[in-house]
């Protein structure tokens, strides 16, 4: 069933994925914003530190460091391990310089995604926001039902195609160990699963204070681990940073095989890992109360260095470092990527590396459940335009705890070319809307800059940028 499925799923990800769409899109959009922001991630990368400590302007409402971890818990997944290592084993050593540039690019263009999505967001009830890239197409584009195409997109990423292969990475990093079998992938996936319920039946208040605590120390510690190994293989690295620019600069190996390319795989693989573009992160940078949009902007920017820049890159570092070669992970079913990642942090930390990788997946992998599934209820209001009732709450929540079993035991071909489709459909859909948009997120910088050249702490009104449409929160 599996392999039927995923002919269909591949043949469309192979027109997706040419040159002229999805990486056009990401590429030419960030080198826009780049320079329309002026270089707005180099610039203001110390205030984007600075803005993630302040509090929230009401008691009880998140906080950028809350939004940041929600974000981030979807982000710094699964795919900063077995992304990378899929990268590298299958696009060469290359793929990781280019992985650093769509991050760079992608800094700007996670920044203006997340500050729209402030600029737009809607009040609840109680006081608190919500909102996301359905609802400044709607409220800006005048577009409802392009609003409708992205949420579902959305559940379509994070629901299935992201949470099956969450799920897929975490039970194949046991497959080094002697206990694994034909049952285990089943096993992991029914506790997964359950675990999986338990929280999200909990509420959303609890997602937020479980990836608050679990991100930064996972993140700290994995990064930590990485250095260790590096500098016990000190004597390697003048190799490996020759192998990654060697290996990035082939062009005749990029352009006579574009979908094979380190640059595609480099591309693919960091958009799968830092999200910038897809219009993920705004969904949970417009629950952030803060006193200006750009401030949860700066705070997404963040995100994307945290992800890529430390997290992959210390993955990659972690591997190519070594003496175990990438080319012995081919496998029937593209790569072995957790077969490479242990060998490599075997090779260095003994039978410790292994079970480091396997946990540390484990921690990974259960808050990018977490993370990826806040993004979804959301979704699904705005779908159907209406408050969700209890029993349909119930169901959704039902049938994406299901999903995660699914995704244990499904094909490795299958789950992944699910995930490239997903998230290269949110692309289309969201980084047009932005490149429409953009000249709203850079009005608010300047309007931030203006205001901090002044020494004020910048408080925003929608008047001050001179937008036409009506706000909840900015009037």
């Amino acid at each position: 069933m599996f392999e039927a499925m995923d002919k269909i799923v591949l043949a469309i990800v192979d027109v997706i994925y040419q040159p002229w769409c999805v990486p056009l899109l990401l590429i030419a959009g960030g080198i826009y914003f780049t320079f329309r922001t002026g270089l707005m991630q180099v610039r203001h990368f110390g205030e984007s530190i600075r803005v993630v400590t302040e509090k929230p302007s009401q008691d009880g409402g998140v906080s950028s460091f809350g939004a940041l971890m929600v974000s981030t818990a979807s982000r710094v997944g699964t795919g900063n391990i077995i992304g990378v290592c899929t990268a590298i084993i299958l696009g060469g050593a290359g793929a990781i310089f280019w992985m650093w540039v769509t991050a760079f690019i992608g800094g700007a263009t996670a920044f203006v995604e997340s500050t729209l999505a402030q600029v737009y967001k809607k009040k609840n009830p109680d006081g608190s926001s919500y909102g996301g890239p359905a609802f400044y197409m709607r409220d800006a584009l005048n577009a409802r039902w392009l609003g409708v195409i992205f949420s579902c997109f959305v559940i379509f990423t994070y629901a299935v195609g992201y949470n099956m292969l969450a799920a897929y990475n975490l039970q194949s990093t046991f497959k080094v160990f002697s206990f694994y079998g034909a049952s285990t992938p089943a096993v992991i996936g029914a506790i997964l699963t359950i675990l999986f319920g338990i929280i999200i039946f909990g509420g959303a208040k609890r997602l937020i204070n479980v990836t608050g605590l679990l991100v930064p120390i996972m993140g700290v510690v994995y990064v930590a681990v990485s250095i260790i190994v590096l500098i016990m293989n000190i004597g390697n690295i003048p190799h490996m940073f020759g192998a990654i620019f060697a290996s990035a600069f082939d062009f005749k190996a990029i352009f006579g095989g574009f979908a094979g390319s380190c640059l595609m795989w480099g591309l693919k693989r960091g958009l799968y890992s830092n999200e910038a573009g897809m219009g993920s992160a705004p969904n949970a940078a417009a629950m952030a109360d803060v006193s200006h949009p750009v401030k949860q902007g700066l705070v997404q920017m963040l995100s994307v260095f945290i992800d890529t820049i430390l997290i992959c890159t210390a993955t990659a570092f972690m591997c190519l470092s070594t003496n175990v070669s990438p080319a012995n992970f081919v496998s029937s079913s593209g790569a072995d990527a957790a077969g490479y990642v242990q060998a490599s942090i075997g090779s260095t930390l003994g039978s410790f590396g292994p079970i480091f990788i396997a946990v540390a997946m484990s921690l990974f992998a259960f808050t990018t459940l977490i993370g990826n599934y806040s993004y979804c209820e959301g979704c699904l209001r705005f779908i159907l335009n209406r408050d969700v009732t209890k029993t349909e709450t119930m169901i959704f929540r039902g049938i994406a705890t299901i999903l995660i079993f699914v995704g244990a035991v499904a094909d490795a071909g299958f789950v992944w070319d699910t995930a490239d489709l997903a998230q290269g459909l949110m692309v289309i859909t969201n980084v047009p809307s932005i490149l429409i948009l953009g000249g709203i997120a850079v009005s608010a910088l300047k309007d931030y800059e203006k205001q901090k050249k002044a020494g004020k702490d910048p408080h925003f009104k929608s008047a001050d940028i001179n937008l036409k449409q009506d706000t909840d929160f900015w009037k």
